[in-house]
Order: C-alpha cells, then sequence, then structure tokens
C-alpha cells in the first residue's frame, strides 16, 4: 500500500462487519455483483470437484476446492467493491488522492502540495518511476499548478524524471478508475535506495499549502484569505 499514516483500530467494524457493509452498497451500485462474486466462488469449486473426478483422490481436492472458492470469491469481490467506490467518488475534489493513497507497493503520496481556491490540486507521488504529479481539475486550471510545482521540486528531483497526470474525464485526462493502472505503467527508473534518497530531498522542502485530505463534498469553497490590517 502507499506509505500513509495508519489510523487507530479503535472503534473500527468488525471484518465480517465490513465485508457485509460493503456488499451492500457493492449491491445497491450494481445488482449483479454479488452473482458474479458467488458464480466464480462455485467455478473453482466446480474445476476442483471435476478434477478429483477424473485423476481420483476427491478427499484431497474437495476441501482444496473449497479453499480456493473462497480465496477466488474474496478476489473478485474485491475488484468489484474497488471499482465501485472509484465509480461512487470520481469528480469529488480529492477522489485522486483517495485512489492514490490505495496502491499497492512502494508508493509515497504527498497529498494537495498545491492548489486554488477552485479545489483544483496537484498531489505528489514519488515511487520506482520517479515523482509523477497528478492534478485533479480542469486542464484549462491545472497545468499552471502542475508547472508551479515542477518548478518548486526541479533543484530537489535533480536527473529523477518527473511525471505529470491530470486526473479527469476530459481529451488528455485519466479517468480515476484507471490511475492506479496508468501509474504502473510507468517505467522503473529508480532502484529502491535511489527512491528513498528522492524522498528524503523532497521532504526537506518548505511545507507548502495545506488542504483537506480525501473527497470533498461538492460545493465546498476555500475560504478567503484574511487582508492584512493597516498599520
Amino acid at each position: 500500500m502507499a506509505n500513509n499514516p495508519a489510523p487507530g483500530s479503535q472503534g473500527n467494524p468488525g471484518r465480517l462487519q465490513q465485508i457485509r457493509m460493503v456488499a451492500r452498497v457493492l449491491h445497491q451500485a450494481d445488482r449483479k455483483a454479488l452473482p458474479i462474486v458467488f458464480g466464480s466462488a462455485l467455478a473453482a469449486l466446480v474445476l476442483c470437484v471435476v478434477l478429483g473426478l477424473v485423476f481420483g483422490g476427491l478427499w484431497f481436492w474437495i476441501p482444496l476446492g473449497v479453499m480456493m472458492a473462497l480465496a477466488v470469491g474474496l478476489i473478485v469481490f474485491g475488484q468489484l467493491a474497488q471499482r465501485t467506490q472509484f465509480k461512487l467518488i470520481a469528480g469529488q475534489p480529492g477522489a485522486g488522492a483517495a485512489v492514490l493513497k490505495q496502491m499497492r507497493g512502494n508508493w509515497t503520496v504527498t497529498e494537495a502540495v498545491g492548489g486554488n481556491r477552485n479545489l483544483d490540486m496537484v498531489h505528489r507521488v514519488v515511487g520506482r518511476p520517479g515523482v509523477i504529479l497528478v492534478s485533479e481539475g480542469p486542464s484549462s486550471r491545472v497545468g499552471p499548478l502542475l508547472g508551479a510545482e515542477k518548478k518548486r521540486i526541479a533543484r530537489a528531483a535533480q536527473q529523477v524524471p518527473i511525471y505529470d497526470v491530470q486526473v479527469g474525464e476530459e481529451e488528455g485526462q485519466v479517468p480515476v478508475g484507471k490511475l492506479q493502472r496508468h501509474l504502473m505503467k510507468l517505467p522503473r527508473n529508480l532502484t529502491k535506495a535511489q527512491v528513498i534518497e528522492l524522498n528524503d530531498r523532497l521532504r526537506a522542502l518548505p511545507a507548502t499549502m495545506k488542504m483537506p485530505k480525501g473527497p470533498i463534498p461538492k460545493g465546498t469553497r476555500m475560504p478567503k484569505a484574511p487582508k492584512p490590517r493597516p498599520r
């Protein structure tokens, strides 16, 4: 998973309760989702039973089939749940950051390193490809934000590649649901040791504006900065 502070476990619902809640949301969003999950699990079980009938040793294949059915069902359930989550948060400010934080592997995500009053924002991701600046907002407005952040980190990044990715539904932008896949396709330019060194250099940069983390309800506006008082 991407490196982010882990919230405390106190007050969190149990695993089964979480699965039940997610299943309810998944069923409401897509009536075909749960039948697909159960069908995939059943197919894995049937496959093992058939193999047991063909090659013998049902005593071995049936328990294996049960375990495979559970594993396949959970994998398909997780994929469908993630896809549904991405659809629900698509278009909300902070949706890109929420997706980035769920990435598996050695990724360091710094949310909202740049932004404006329209809740357009830029997130910084550091990984094996180098530095990836991920923007949220219309292309016409995020260009200056990406340019400013590139300029700010250029000296610390040195010769490390800097990529910019615009999240959205406009032409040339990457939809939220495809963001993780897009980043995973980038070339691996750095070693793990170089990634650690790069993170250290970027952390030494002066802090920028702080913005709310995670998806933000639509209609929210950034507060105006206080006017300086005359002396």
